[in-house]
């Protein structure tokens, strides 16, 4: 499912032990796709999750490699269906 150059991807959250299926932009940078991951899981969980005094990290779940924060969705792997951690 792509929609207007978006991605879906299963989306865990370990702090709070979830799981969402979210829509990411291909063209985003990655260090400008976390914040608005962490504003639609805080949406999302009610603002039960709202990770103040840090700033999570994106990985890959299979590999458990870390997202380089400079490159964009679409030259990541990250795909429909990818796995992806915020930690």
């Amino acid at each position: 499912m792509t929609m207007n150059n978006k991605v879906l991807v299963k989306l865990y959250v370990p702090k709070i032990q979830e799981e969402y299926d979210v829509l990411i932009p291909l063209n985003k940078r990655i260090c400008n796709v976390i914040p608005l991951l962490i504003k639609a899981v805080k949406e999302l969980s009610r603002g039960y999750y709202d990770p103040k005094d840090e700033t999570p990290l994106l990985y890959d779940k299979l590999s458990a490699k870390q997202y380089e924060l400079k490159n964009t969705v679409k030259s990541s792997n990250i795909k429909n269906g990818t796995e992806i951690i915020l930690i």
